[in-house]
């Protein structure tokens, strides 16, 4: 038998209750309806935070210097006619796209290698857990004497951080896929390298995916550590003159930027998980 075997493709079963001739059951009124509320029910967490907020500024609970949604939202008004905020936040997202394409592509080729290959992994995973173990945003004062206080510095802690959760998401989701399967392809003719693009790598890809939902959140979480120190740009330098200048609402402005950004890169990935694991059918919840 050769790989081909893989290729053909089989008509899906049908159910028994289509062979009788009845159609499935239709999902109850109360489920179809929870269903088209699905995005309106997402946002009604981020609304209850923006009410906490909006009562807790008006009240005082948050302190008698926390700037209300309002106040808030004037400010980010004010840096985007200026243009400040378009500067800073332009920065800012080179610094990280550039970090996040470094350490990313290191995660994923460290994790491959390991997950594939047993020699890889003795020589890789003892030095990469070793290094995980270590702080890496305590790093900075280490890089600005190996790199100097320039981007190069900036880019290697936002690069350093999202190495780890996707390197290990990638080789954890590679050992993970089930050996009858990978034995099954190898008894149908598949060879080497048809055996990781139809066999393990889609069954390693819910993993790798959730590692790269992780390591997305560390490369924010590194930018803003990164531009607390010896820069002139970005939107963390934003927020560092601010602070001089007692500006809480523009920090405000900053902190919401970061959550957003955070939030669409993570939204960007689910969208790939949908449509990548299309053909996964797993429990949704109740």
């Amino acid at each position: 038998m050769s790989s081909s075997v893989l290729d053909r493709r089989t008509p899906p079963a049908v159910p028994a209750s289509a062979s009788r001739g009845t159609s499935p059951a239709a999902p109850p009124p109360w489920r179809r309806l929870a269903t088209a509320l699905t995005p309106a029910r997402r946002l009604v967490g981020l609304l209850s935070v923006l009410i906490l907020w909006h009562v807790g500024a008006g009240s005082g609970w948050l302190g008698s210097t926390t700037p209300s949604p309002a106040d808030v939202f004037r400010a980010a008004d004010e840096l985007i006619s200026s243009g400040e905020l378009a500067h800073h936040l332009g920065v800012s997202l080179t610094r990280v796209a550039k970090g996040l394409a470094i350490g990313l592509t290191a995660g994923l080729l460290l994790g491959l290698a390991a997950g594939l290959l047993r020699l890889a992994e003795d020589l890789v995973d003892a030095p990469i857990q070793a290094l995980r173990m270590l702080p890496h945003l305590a790093l900075v004062p280490i890089f600005i004497i190996w790199f100097g206080i320039g981007e190069t510095s900036k880019i290697a802690l936002i690069a350093i951080g999202p190495i780890f959760p996707l390197y290990l998401n990638v080789l954890h989701g590679i050992r993970g896929v089930d050996e009858r399967l990978v034995e099954s392809a190898r008894s149908c003719g598949v060879g080497r390298f048809g055996l990781i693009r139809r066999v393990i790598l889609p069954g390693a890809l819910p993993q790798i995916l959730i590692g790269l939902r992780q390591a997305l959140g560390i490369g924010w979480l590194s930018l803003v550590v990164a531009e607390q120190t010896a820069t002139t740009s970005g939107v963390g330098f934003l927020m560092n003159d601010a602070r001089e200048f007692l500006r809480t609402d523009v920090i405000f402005v900053v902190l919401v930027l970061y959550a957003l950004l955070g939030l669409g890169t993570d939204l960007f990935v689910r969208l790939i998980e949908r449509r990548a694991l299309a053909w996964r059918r797993g429990f949704a919840g109740e």
